[in-house]
């Protein structure tokens, strides 16, 4: 994931999620923490990979926020999301 500064008072967290769908991601901010999860949905188990350079496991991540930062909104781009 990346965190980047886009205004004055205004952050954007943006997370490579390839292989996920919309509904497969879950955003929310409880107690000024910001936690995504990614469940891996696909069932892989008849594949046979040459090379696997693509994670597709579930993964989870929590952001602590100051009492000042709010989340306003999270969108899904060219296999980007972003949260701001």
């Amino acid at each position: 994931y990346n965190i980047a500064k886009s205004g004055q008072d205004a952050y954007r967290i943006t997370f490579a999620v390839a292989g996920f769908a919309e509904q497969d991601l879950d955003v929310q901010v409880e107690n000024q923490t910001l936690t995504v999860r990614g469940k891996a949905t696909q069932d892989e188990s008849a594949t046979t990979y040459l090379h696997r350079g693509i994670a597709g496991r579930s993964f989870e991540r929590k952001f602590e926020l100051a009492d000042h930062i709010q989340v306003s909104g999270a969108t899904m781009e060219n296999g980007l999301l972003h949260i701001d």
